[in-house]
Parts: structure tokens; sequence; C-alpha cells
């Protein structure tokens, strides 16, 4: 595993303005790499790009200064600009830095399940530039299993601990099969509503109605999630066409209290279930909303507390998270050194196999007396030397792979024995 690099950043080292400025979207990646791979022709290359992290994967002799100094001027930003946010890895930490990241396990919010598809993505696009190479396309395979074994083996996918996940996820699901063709109704416009509205997205096909005071953000969401947009007036008419209602306003007062919504939107509903996350600090839905038939009322407070749950039963899986990361570690660096070591190995067993033949056949030739059986016996003889002579290089060499530093073994070897590479 030599000369293996990886340089960048992440939320654990650098603030979100950090983060931007080496930021690269698709179209901005391939040229990066375009670029990069005339600047380093011998290396294999792949860049990671997310809200969360900027990460540069390398091959070859190229020193992670150097690396950095590309990086940095393609996105024209001085050292000072990143000083102390850089973060630089070598062979066997690029390895478990890079399962860990594709298992979720250095995500912002451990578990998060986009970052497998993110990895995958960095590498069809090295792929598709044609910067990857045989060690990196091992590494990137190897975190996909990784990450699939973290999923299958653990629970730690299970316990979603963000609001807007939990809400869809464990909440609404309750009492909704599915969510296709669900009428869901959000009230406000801000940021949770968004990012809720994406989790709903990724459980079904529902038509999304949006309110919201301010008609300009108000139909900007809707657009996003190819949704429809209501004038504020139509919140009773579209609260009794609801099946779900999401609300993150920030009223300072409850914008649906029990007694219009007995007035305005029971008497339309026929007790058909409703199912209402109130995201609002403070509260847009008054509780008693929830003693009226078929409602089911969620609050934030609700929500932080299933949130705490699902972060608890999440830190205990962590460790079987972690053993098998340190698993496919340490397979994936044999594999590395097996590879490394086995035509040096090939090697040593043919240049003994040419001098034993050779003797063989002398000794025949002045022995030719000799009986079909004392000519094998002879031959087993020779056989056995040659494997005991094998014997100590190639435990030597076991040895030197398990602790992850055959090259120095490896090298005296074939210049010992005049191997080719």
């Amino acid at each position: 595993m030599k000369n293996l690099r990886m340089i960048g950043c992440s939320h654990r080292d650098a603030a979100v303005d950090v983060r931007q400025l080496l930021a690269f979207n698709a179209q901005q990646t391939a040229e990066a790499l375009g670029t990069w791979q005339s600047r380093f022709p011998d290396a294999e290359l792949a860049l990671l790009s997310t809200c969360n992290r900027v990460e540069l994967y390398a091959v070859g002799p190229t020193e992670p200064e150097v690396l950095v100094e590309a990086l940095l001027d393609h996105r024209q930003v001085s050292s000072k600009q990143v000083e102390g946010h850089l973060v630089s890895l070598t062979d066997a930490e690029v390895v478990r830095h890079l399962y860990r990241v594709t298992a979720s396990l250095e995500s912002m919010v451990v578990g998060e399940p986009q970052i497998l598809a993110q990895v995958k993505q960095a590498y069809q696009s090295a792929q598709e530039v044609g910067t990857t190479g045989p060690l990196l396309h091992d590494l990137f395979q190897s975190a996909l299993r990784t990450a699939r074994r973290v999923a299958s083996e653990t629970a730690l996918h299970k316990h979603r601990v963000s609001i807007p996940s939990i809400a869809i996820a464990d909440l609404a699901s309750c009492v909704f099969e599915t969510f296709n063709d669900k009428h869901v109704l959000v009230i406000g416009a801000g940021e949770m509503a968004d990012e809720t509205l994406r989790y709903l997205r990724d459980a079904g096909e529902p038509q999304i109605h949006v309110i919201n005071r301010d008609a300009e953000r108000g139909q900007k969401l809707a657009q996003r999630w190819a949704g429809q947009y209501h004038e504020w007036s139509e919140l009773w008419d579209q609260l009794a066409q609801a099946d779900l209602a999401i609300s993150t306003t920030a009223a300072t007062e409850p914008v649906v209290t029990a007694t219009t919504f007995d007035e305005r939107v029971t008497p339309h509903r026929h007790q058909r279930p409703l199912v209402v996350l109130d995201l609002a600090v403070p509260r847009d839905f008054e509780p008693e909303v929830s003693e009226a038939l078929g409602v089911y009322l969620y609050s934030l407070d609700d929500l932080a507390q299933a949130c705490k749950n699902n972060q608890t039963a999440r830190a205990a899986e962590l460790p079987r998270a972690e053993k098998i990361v340190t698993q496919e570690t340490a397979r994936f660096a044999a594999e590395v050194h097996h590879r490394a070591t086995a035509p040096v190995i090939a090697g040593l067993r043919q240049e003994l196999e040419r001098p034993k033949k050779a003797e063989l056949e002398r000794l025949f030739c002045k022995l030719p007396h000799l009986g079909e059986p004392e000519r094998q016996e002879i031959e087993q003889f020779a056989d056995r030397l040659v494997n005991k002579m094998l014997h100590p290089p190639m435990e030597s060499l076991r040895d030197a792979s398990q602790n992850g530093t055959p090259h120095g073994l490896l090298d005296a070897l074939r210049r010992l024995f005049h191997l080719e590479d």
C-alpha cells in the first residue's frame, strides 16, 4: 500500500465558509481531474466533494504538499485561507478513512445514507475522466463493500437521528403504508420544510401543496418539489383535504387553534386520518387539535425525544461498525501486499527451479543405471530442498505484509536474486 494519499477537509476540521472555498460541482470536478491528470500523468486520482467534505485521493509518487498546491491553485485559494484546516493522510490511514466516510461514520449525522451514493458518484466521475487505476479501483470498490456490510450487519442506519427523517420515516409512516398520491400540505417555506420534503419525496410520490404568507418564498418551495402553491386564505380548505400536514412557520402564536379546527376543518374531513407534524417553535397547532377524531398530532418535543432515543440506539451500534471497518482495512492491506509479494515469490521459485532442473539432468546423465523409483526419490529430495530454501524468505514476506511493511524486503530480494519487476 505504497504512495496512497488523501488531502482535504471536512466538517470536523473546517467551517462551512472554508469548505465552500474548496467545493466542486460535477462539472468542476471533471475539469479539475482533467487538469491534474495532465500535471500528474502517472498518478491515479479521484475527488470527493460534498457539502460536508472536499477530499482528493491519489495514488503515485506525488507528495502531499504538491497535491495541496494543485488543489488550492485550481480553486484559486491561498494557503492562508485554509491554514490549519487541511488534513493529509497516507497509505493505511487513507484506507481506513475512506471506509469510515463511505459507511457514514465520519458524517455530521452518523448513519445518514446519502454519502454512499456520493462516494460512488465520485469514483464514477474519475472513471469517466480516466484518472482511476487498479489501486483506486480496488480501494473504492472495497469501501462500498464495507459500507454495505455496515448497513446489513448493524442497525446503524435503522435509527434515524434528524428531526425531518424521524418525522417522515418513524411517525408518519406508522399511519400511512405509502405516501404515493397522498395530499401533503406544507405550512411555511423555511429550511425545515425543505428538508422534510426531501425525506418525504424519498419515501414516495405525494401531491405537495404549499401555503406561506410570503408568496415568493412559497412559490419557490412548491416549484422546487413540483408542488402547487396556495394563498394563505386557502389554509382551512387545504387542511380539510390534507392527509399529512407539515407546519414550520415562525409565527409567535398558534396558527391553528382547536376551536377553529373544529369549526372549519373537522366537518369536512369525515374522520379521515390526518397526520400533523408540527415542527415549529413555538407550536403552530394547539395541542388540543389532537383530540379531533382521526388526527395524529406530533410536536417538535415528540420528535426530539424520538431523536434522543435513536441516538442512544445508534451509539450502541458504533463498536460493531468500527469492527467491520478494521476487518476490511486489514483485508485490503493483505490483498495489496499479496499482489506485491506474489510476483517476487514466483520469481524466487523460478530462480531456484532453474538450477534444480539443470543439476538433476546432470546427475541423471552421470547415473544412467538409476531406476525410475530412485529417480523419483531424488526429484522429491530436490523439491523438498527448494521448498525449505524458499520457506524463510516467504515467512519473512508474510510477516512484513501483516505489519504493512513488505516493500523494503521485496526490494532487497529483487536485488539479491536479480529479479525483474
